[in-house]
């Protein structure tokens, strides 16, 4: 049986700058240094480290989880995030931490009126928070994407249609 979330030892809350050198610690842990070959973090050199839609997971005051959300546009048109990297320190992973830093991040998205949030991920696992495929071709990315991986979440049924051509972090 998977361990659940416990909420009362762990802190979810907005990331800050301060918190950029033990995300970065995070993120060399769990991936590894091919880290930086992935074309969603081609899309995020030049932005900002943290957005106000970042979260990170604390345990006794410990960073054990993190989630970015980099503001882009698609095709010169705002309104839009590309979700990730999420990490999970492997001690405390399968208890929910990386389930509810994104639910909590595209709570925060839909209340600043972000229209679409983009990711580059695996479907069963997104599709639970509302993440579909985006159409072949409607958006690109700078660099090679698997187009089944390529995925996005609406904050309105058919919003997506009107985000098309290249995705820039703004």
């Amino acid at each position: 049986m998977t361990p659940k979330l416990d909420t009362e030892t762990v802190e979810i809350c907005p990331a800050t700058l301060a918190d950029v050198a033990r995300i970065s610690a995070l993120h060399a842990r769990v991936f590894g240094p091919g880290r930086f070959s992935r074309t969603a973090y081609r899309l995020r050199e030049g932005a900002p480290r943290v957005s106000k839609f970042c979260r990170k997971a604390l345990k006794a005051k410990e960073l054990v989880a993190a989630v970015s959300f980099t503001q882009i546009s698609i095709g010169g048109t705002s309104g839009a995030l590309l979700l990730g990297p999420l990490a999970v320190a492997p001690e405390v992973s399968n208890q929910g931490l990386g389930r509810e830093l994104i639910a909590t991040g595209l709570r925060e998205a839909e209340r600043e009126g972000i229209a679409v949030v983009l990711l580059v991920g695996d479907k069963p696992y997104y599709e639970r928070f509302g993440f579909d495929h985006v159409p072949p071709g409607q958006i690109k990315l700078p660099g090679p994407v698997d187009p089944q991986r390529l995925l996005a979440w609406q904050a309105k049924p058919g919003v997506l249609e009107s985000f098309t051509g290249m995705a820039r972090a703004e």
